[in-house]
């Protein structure tokens, strides 16, 4: 048997973007003459990769840098959360058994969600206090639905800049409505998006969540043990969930990481106890 491995496992821009091969081929003179910096087709070529990933990281650097946005705090959590009163409505409307119960489940998960609204609103009202931009702290989140709609909600409504890094997907995520205008971005690469949570990041809160939640937040954990970054504070909201599902204690005692991996993540239960840390850490006023 011949072996039958992948010549890529990636899904790249011209998938993506569903081009044809012919589409990309540029055979007439029409096509090759045309700019390359205005030619999407050669942009979206897989020998320009390293170009598109300059670009990922440049444009968002750059309009940040003119928006004044100097730290951030990004925060992670479950997409699949919902507001109390969006919970409350499933549950008006229930009429199975089966939605009864996803009703049921969503009112429970939708203290999360307050509690990261309240958080972006409570960073909020510390930003409106400082003159200097330079002083002021952004909530950052994935731009998506759940905590991170959540969280630019809360900072949103209280009158703050909110940031929003989306990333494209196959069922596409759409940007949600709490993100200021001029910073709201798009990536296709998740490499750069997380180098983008991380690049501004003066604190990491991470409420309950999947997958992308745990891979965000060990990512962010090994640069910090790795010295890659310097330490900031991790703040995980919802000890019960996170201590059920991540045993650090035993991690330590098995000797796969050491107690001082541990002194930078805190364990809390409510947006006030999250921002009297990065509070307490920084000497904020």
């Amino acid at each position: 048997m011949s072996p039958k491995l992948p010549i890529n496992n990636a899904q790249t821009i011209t998938d993506f973007l569903n081009l044809h091969k012919s589409e990309i081929s540029e055979e007439t003179s029409d096509e090759s003459y045309r700019f390359a910096f205005d030619d999407e087709a050669f942009l979206a070529r897989r020998e320009t990769i390293g170009i598109r990933f300059e670009l990922e990281l440049l444009k968002p650097e750059i309009l940040l840098k003119e928006h004044g946005i100097e730290h951030t705090i990004t925060v992670f959590g479950s997409t699949r959360f919902v507001s109390r009163e969006h919970a409350l409505e499933l549950e008006k409307n229930a009429k199975t058994p089966e939605e009864l119960s996803t009703a049921h489940k969503a009112l429970l998960h939708s203290a999360y969600y307050e509690s990261a609204r309240d958080f972006g609103a409570i960073v909020a009202h510390y930003n409106a206090t400082q003159d200097n931009k330079s002083n002021k702290l952004h909530i950052c989140t994935g731009g998506g639905p759940g905590i991170m709609e959540a969280a630019n909600r809360g900072a949103f409504e209280a009158g703050d800049q909110t940031i929003g890094f989306n990333i494209s997907l196959p069922r596409e995520q759409h940007p949600n409505s709490y993100i200021s205008q001029g910073l709201s971005f798009r990536f296709h690469y998740f490499a750069l998006r997380k180098m983008h949570f991380m690049l501004r990041a003066r604190a990491i809160v991470a409420y309950p969540g999947g997958f992308g939640s745990f891979d965000e937040l060990f990512e962010v954990l090994t640069l910090m043990q790795t010295h890659k970054v310097l330490p900031i504070p991790v703040i995980l909201v919802g000890a019960g969930y996170w201590r059920e599902m991540i045993n650090f204690k035993r991690m330590v005692e098995f000797g796969v990481i050491d107690e001082a991996d541990m002194q930078t993540i805190h364990f809390v239960e409510t947006a006030p106890e999250a921002w009297k840390i990065i509070k307490d850490w920084y000497q904020l006023g």
